[in-house]
């Protein structure tokens, strides 16, 4: 089934202050879907196929726990836990943060970014920083030099691209995101297609291996108050992993696969679409994710207005 975007229309008061179109698609584990909007149009999905690239890391070989595993195929919020794995994945590599080509950042999360005070900006509290560990690691378990293992020749992004087309579909484009490493475009459907292939995956296989450590460890895939994790902790048998300008990619308890974009990039509608794909599954949506996905529009302190979903 196919129809026009959604919407999330932002009231403030009785106006309606902004609205953001959203493509998305289910694929349900009988096969049959739900498109609204665009969703086979090209779309950079962003940190959204960070467990595809976590995928190829343990197909290249490197040797991770689930907990190294997890934050590579999340975006931290660089809280002391997610400093403290990653910074134990390249101490176990005989490395350290200098070997880290992803840019010096401050942590993402608000808490741990007040924390961090006055300190200097650091690659280790870069969101991407498990990532980039993983990627040291696959390429020392491979014998592939650390050197350019960002560019897209390099053999290990060559090879993190050849999982994603296995797993989801074809890549269309190659730029650079955010951390340095390659941003391949692909389409909604593919985004979708990646996660029923994690989720479906028989035990032992190493798709299986991603889901789990996403399943076990949700606190190494974002952080506190962030919506990887919380939906992750409150409905049991969820995967998601979220991506910048507004991408989501999640798997529900019930098995169905949901990948969505915001056409301008505002990360607030994927929250409220997300509840609203729940609801019309009639699941029951806890209060703690309800407050993480859908706060409220706040005028002098106080809530004043609340994102309306259409479709």
């Amino acid at each position: 089934m196919s129809g026009p975007p959604w919407t999330v229309e932002v009231t403030r008061g009785e106006l309606v202050e902004s609205t953001h179109r959203v493509a998305l698609v289910v694929l349900e584990p009988d096969g049959s879907a739900l498109h609204a909007g665009a969703t086979e149009a090209t779309v950079l999905a962003r940190s959204a196929l960070k467990p595809a690239q976590a995928l190829a890391l343990l197909e290249a070989g490197a040797e991770l726990d689930d907990r190294e595993l997890a934050l590579a195929a999340g975006s931290h919020s660089g809280e002391p836990e997610h400093l403290a794995v990653a910074a134990g994945l390249l101490a176990r590599l005989g490395l350290d943060e200098e070997d880290l080509r992803c840019p010096p950042a401050r942590p993402l999360g608000l808490a741990a970014d007040h924390a961090w005070g006055t300190r200097e900006p650091a690659r280790l509290a870069m969101n991407c920083s498990g990532k980039h560990a993983a990627m040291l690691a696959a390429c020392l378990a491979r014998g592939w030099p650390r050197a350019g293992y960002l560019a897209a020749e390099h053999p290990l992004q060559r090879l993190v691209r050849a999982t994603l087309e296995r797993v989801a579909g074809p890549v269309r484009g190659v730029t650079v995101d955010g951390c340095g490493a390659p941003a391949f475009a692909t389409d909604l459907v593919a985004v979708a297609r990646l996660g029923r292939s994690l989720v479906s995956a028989a035990p032992g296989t190493p798709e299986h291996r991603v889901a789990a450590a996403m399943l076990t460890h949700p606190d190494l895939v974002a952080g506190t108050d962030r919506l990887d994790t919380v939906l992750m902790q409150v409905l049991p048998g969820a995967v998601s992993k979220v991506g910048a300008e507004g991408v989501l990619l999640a798997v529900l308890p019930d098995g169905a696969a949901l990948a969505l974009k915001v056409a301008d990039g505002a990360g607030r509608a994927v929250g409220p679409v997300l509840l609203e794909v729940l609801r019309r599954r009639g699941a029951e949506i806890p209060d703690d994710l309800r407050i993480v996905a859908d706060p409220p529009v706040r005028g002098g302190g106080h809530p004043i207005g609340a994102h309306r979903v259409r479709s």
